[in-house]
């Protein structure tokens, strides 16, 4: 973690849609990249369900339906999966809740669900200010504030430091209440406390982190409950221990516990001897505890000033949310004063990146053409840009082509001796492609999936008012779920950059193959929608899934129609086929060897690359960003890409805290001029003789088009014993755009497992100097 002095705290100071008025005492979860917010009170209780997006920067208030419960304060919220439990808070002054709702977020669903109460023991009374923290299957309550007196108007105060287990069913309901029997010492009874839950990923068991608190004064102990032998203890920490605070917030990012904020005693005042006078304070310090080495480390300390408002103020009672490893902070009021009985909030909204991001996948190919690629890579959660760079030392050689065998044309290839390339095998086709499916798009349709998990290839989208917005000039979205034609299947184009060895083909079957050219053209928005969802979080939901969009603004070579159209994955791949293996010293050279030079800055996760920047004879590419030396691209030489060269390519994604490690590098030759162009828009139905296999011919065809071929991965021994290594056999030779696959040639196919179940198919085009890229469709089978 940065130093005090250097964090990075962003304001978001642009954003669109109706936001949620100030607030304090308001809990926030996160889906995906979604902030979703409930409750909490300023001039009134809020009963409204705000959804903030992250990367579009937008506010929505979600139309939501059921058993919408009232609005609360202080209430417990968490999230699994896509399910949001609400237990308990305050609903009007004096008046506390111990009612449980459930909302489907998918649907936007509200649910009032009533668990079986303990077979022992009362269930949980009616409180505010308590922890509500999830870990598996089971919600933790601990403590709270309780009012003893009948009459709301009349609050008498219980603090409580009872514990509860709910046991949830899978997907929506709860089971019922339980009330464990604990060993050792109980914390204190509490309110306005925090509790996160913390299991090392290598050993141990989750253990439940209480921290501070209230119960007529400040709390500053921490507390630790395993939950396997159900054992309170007190550990021993280093470091210094924030002030004494209530109604801050804890998140766990990684191993540490971030606490920010709250209320702590004025410096100097005595409670007992000033009860009536005293004034409570709030506070912006920020500390962490290391969860693994049970260390304190104070970033930003109580006395810090901040004269230029380059971090939040002062608050307490907001809520903040881990996306990431970035944290957002908002509202909460920033000031009480007991005597004058007054208080501010806060309407600010600010985020933290807490670590450098992770590598980026491996750049993948989209299109090559003689003299450009367009790539693209998968999306890092909450980061500011891509820095991408490419290496010009690896030259490589032509080899030669024939025109009549197999689909023929250079592309990449990769060094034998690396980990991952490819080998030859006899009287098959070596494909390295499922090794680097799983980062090509892997946007696909869900029909009446209840199985679809909230991983980063679904495609559906919550149901919100939420409109898509373009992200850029050169993106487009593919709406696959057209209006008024329903939750249909779909498909999007993609593109995968793998690479075969097509020297050796099955007999009387022939094999496809590619050069690093693909014409399917997958833009930004296409790949945002699959895997950061601009138009919402990836949800799971029973019935329907819906994708929103103002703007269809698709290119007709890539989109898929929703109607009797299967599951499809398609990717242009980047293939080499030779009669000789081109021999190259220079390939084997390791990547620090040679001089890495910047295409650029990329705000978004796709790049046009022409031309590369060429830095001053010693120099090195960006380290740091912000007020570090960061080369001014405008007083660099450019240099531009030549035809039937091999590029080398890495990508590191740049957040707050700046630049993270690079991604493994990626090989891609410029195209040689005249060979056609992949098949696009390839379609898939069923029919009564199998499927019916359709596509539209290239866009750029280098003149007449002789034949198409078409493939399917075929089971074999081979891929048994190697599951990365797919054999193809060609089910179709001719000049029609479509071929009928039979329920025979079907009973022979491979299902991939790389990612999800898929038959693959290849379909490839010929002209008179032969075969140009394939297109790879995978057609998705379910689980």
């Amino acid at each position: 973690m940065a130093a005090p002095s250097l964090l990075n705290w962003r304001r978001v100071s642009s954003f669109t849609g109706p936001v949620p008025r100030a607030r304090h005492g308001h809990r926030a979860v996160a889906i995906r990249e979604l902030m979703i917010i409930f409750g909490g009170g300023n001039e009134g209780i809020a009963d409204e369900l705000h959804v903030y997006n992250t990367v579009t920067n937008q506010w929505f208030l979600p139309a939501v339906r059921g058993d919408i419960p009232p609005g609360c304060a202080a209430h417990g919220f968490v999230c699994d999966g896509t399910r949001i439990l609400v237990f308990g808070g305050m609903v009007e002054y004096g008046r506390y809740s111990n009612e449980l709702y459930e909302l489907q977020a998918s649907r936007w669903l509200w649910k009032k669900v009533k668990p079986h109460p303990p077979s022992s023991g009362l269930p949980p009374c009616p409180r505010l200010g308590h922890s509500f923290s999830l870990y598996g299957n089971k919600c933790y309550l601990f403590g709270g504030l309780a009012n003893e007196s009948e009459d709301s108007n009349n609050n008498v105060p219980r603090y409580l430091n009872d514990f509860y287990e709910l046991e949830l069913q899978h997907g929506s309901g709860v089971v019922g209440w339980s009330i464990p029997v604990t060993k050792g010492i109980v914390p204190s009874p509490r309110e306005s406390h925090t509790a996160v839950i913390y299991c090392k990923k290598d050993s141990g068991s989750p253990k439940m982190y209480v921290f501070g608190g209230m119960c007529g004064a400040r709390l500053d102990d921490l507390w630790q409950l395993d939950l396997e032998t159900m054992s309170w203890s007190k550990p021993e920490t280093k470091g210094t221990v924030p002030l004494p605070r209530s109604l801050h917030t804890a998140s766990v990012i990684g191993n540490k516990m971030y606490i920010f904020g709250g209320w702590v005693p004025h410096k100097g005042e005595n409670i007992e001897t000033s009860p009536h006078d005293c004034e409570w304070r709030c506070t912006s310090s920020f500390s962490y505890l290391n969860l693994d080495t049970a260390e304190w480390t104070t970033l930003v300390s109580d006395s810090q000033e901040d004269k230029k408002n380059s971090r939040p103020r002062p608050r307490a009672g907001h809520c903040a949310v881990a996306i990431g490893t970035r944290l957002y902070f908002w509202s909460g009021r920033d000031g009480y004063k007991k005597a004058l009985n007054s208080q501010v909030c806060c309407k600010d909204l600010w985020y933290l990146d807490t670590e450098k991001p992770p590598a980026p996948s491996q750049v993948q190919l989209i299109k090559a053409t003689t003299n450009s690629f367009h790539v693209k890579w998968d999306e890092v959660p909450t980061v500011e840009g891509y820095l991408l760079q490419l290496n010009t030392d690896l030259p490589y050689q032509a080899a030669s082509s024939d025109s009549s065998a197999a689909p023929n044309m250079q592309g990449v290839r990769m060094d034998p001796h690396r980990q991952g390339s490819n080998s030859t095998i006899p009287n098959s086709v070596s494909d390295n492609s499922a090794k680097t499916e799983h980062t090509a798009l892997k946007g696909t349709s869900v029909k009446n999936r209840p199985d679809l998990k909230t991983s980063s290839d679904s495609n559906a989208t919550l149901h919100s008012s939420l409109a898509a917005n373009a992200s850029n000039h050169n993106s487009c979205v593919v709406d696959v779920l057209r209006k008024n034609e329903g939750p249909h299947t779909s498909a999007y184009i993609g593109v995968l950059s793998s690479c075969l060895d097509l020297r050796t083909v099955v007999p009387e079957t022939s094999v496809s193959s590619s050069v690093s050219s693909a014409q399917t053209m997958v833009t930004q928005q296409t790949i945002k929608t699959e895997s950061s969802s601009t138009n919402g979080a990836v949800v799971k939901d029973e019935t329907s899934l819906t994708t929103f969009s103002t703007k269809s603004e698709v290119d007709e070579t890539c989109a898929l129609p929703a109607t009797k159209i299967s599951r499809v994955e398609a990717h242009a791949t980047a293939m080499p086929f030779s009669k000789e293996t081109p021999s190259n010293p220079v390939a084997t050279m390791k990547a620090g060897e040679r001089q890495w030079c910047d295409v650029g800055i990329f705000k978004n996760n796709t790049a046009l690359v022409s031309q590369f920047y060429l830095l001053p004879k010693g120099k090195q590419s960006i380290s740091k960003i912000g007020n570090a030396d960061v080369p001014d691209y405008s007083l660099l030489k450019k240099q531009d890409l030549v035809p039937g060269t091999g590029y080398r390519f890495r990508v590191a994604a740049i957040n707050g805290c700046g630049i993270g490690p690079f991604s493994k590098i990626s090989e891609f030759k410029t195209c040689i001029p005249g060979f056609p162009g992949a098949p696009s828009a390839v379609r898939i139905s069923k029919n009564v003789e199998g499927i019916h296999l359709s596509w539209e011919p290239p866009t750029s065809p280098s003149g007449n088009i002789l034949e198409y071929s078409a493939y399917l991965a075929i089971r074999t021994a081979q891929i048994q014993d190697n599951p990365s290594q797919l054999v193809f056999m060609r089910i179709y030779c001719g000049l029609k755009t479509s071929c009928i696959v039979t329920a025979g040639q079907l009973a022979n196919a491979h299902i991939d497992y790389t990612s999800r179940p898929a038959i693959v198919f290849r379909i490839s085009a010929k002209n008179e100097k032969g075969y140009g890229p394939a297109t790879q469709v995978r057609w998705l089978q379910g689980s």
